[in-house]
């Protein structure tokens, strides 16, 4: 045994370690994948990474193409509406200045109005089937009377002044059937009457009756107070129109309006005591 060792030996050792890495290379081949499924997949992982990249960067150039072409379409509508803007302000200049020629051949001077404010807070909501009232923490000792208009901070017009205690009154909402008061299209100045409805009141919405026959109003046109008669400052902002309607008659038509002010949310407003056109 000893001869055949040392005779032997090294072809011993060598076949030892053959067998070990044998045995090696099967045991890691069982616990991951066959040798044929590895060498394919080491053959076609570089094609894997090549498809990888390339899809990614169709990708990345598909989602730069879309972007651009996005960024193209709203530079163009800003374009657009960049135009508008520009031929409504040129148009408007232009009014102005016939307006300002107008007024120096009638020997006209424009009119403004000095306010007496008084600020008041909101104590109480009330929307039934029958009215729409505000109760505010100011009353005949604060210099409040029945009629007085009531605003917001921006000169929305909120309501009219009803009845009047000591240190509180009710305001009657413009939606309130017992409102009514003269208003005017701004932009086609065309002149109408803004009154609450039964059939309004609860979507808070107001009628623009009275339209002179053929006027041309458009959805979101201003509403403003048109000031006529004295009995209140002009340019008070009412709201927008939201659609155009003709009576059952067919004949004449009227329309919606959406109330600039949001009377739901209303915390403080003011009362307009008394105006003054002032020069």
């Amino acid at each position: 045994m000893k001869r055949f060792l040392r005779d032997h030996g090294l072809w011993v050792l060598f076949a030892a370690a053959v067998i070990a890495v044998a045995l090696a290379a099967m045991s890691y081949f069982s616990s991951t994948s066959s040798p044929l499924t590895n060498v394919a997949g080491i053959i076609t992982s570089p094609f894997r990474s090549a498809y990888t990249a390339v899809a990614g960067w169709f990708n990345e150039k598909q989602a730069y193409f879309a972007d651009i072409q996005a960024l193209q379409e709203e530079n163009d509508a800003l374009r657009k509406r960049n135009a508008q803007l520009e031929a409504a302000a040129r148009q408007a200049e232009k009014d102005s200045q016939e307006n300002e020629l107008l007024r120096q051949r009638l020997n006209l001077r424009e009119q403004k109005y000095k306010l007496e404010l008084e600020s008041a807070m909101v104590t109480e909501h009330s929307v039934t089937n029958w009215t729409s009232s505000l109760t505010l923490d100011r009353g005949t000792m604060h210099g409040v009377e029945s009629g007085d208009c009531v605003v917001t901070a921006t000169n929305d017009l909120v309501g009219l002044v009803g009845e009047v205690g000591t240190n509180w009154c009710t305001v009657l909402t413009i939606v309130d059937t017992d409102t009514s008061l003269g208003a005017q299209v701004f932009r086609t100045r065309d002149l109408g009457l803004a009154q609450g409805d039964f059939a309004l009141m609860g979507e808070n919405r107001l009628r623009l009756d009275y339209l002179p026959a053929g006027c041309q109003l458009l959805n979101g046109d201003l509403v403003v107070t048109s000031g006529l008669g004295g009995y209140y400052p002009s340019d008070l902002v009412i709201g927008s129109i939201e659609e155009v309607q003709k009576d059952d008659s067919g004949a004449a038509s009227y329309a919606i309006i959406a109330p600039a002010a949001d009377f739901d949310e209303l915390t403080e407003v003011f009362i307009i005591k008394s105006f003054d056109i002032v020069t």
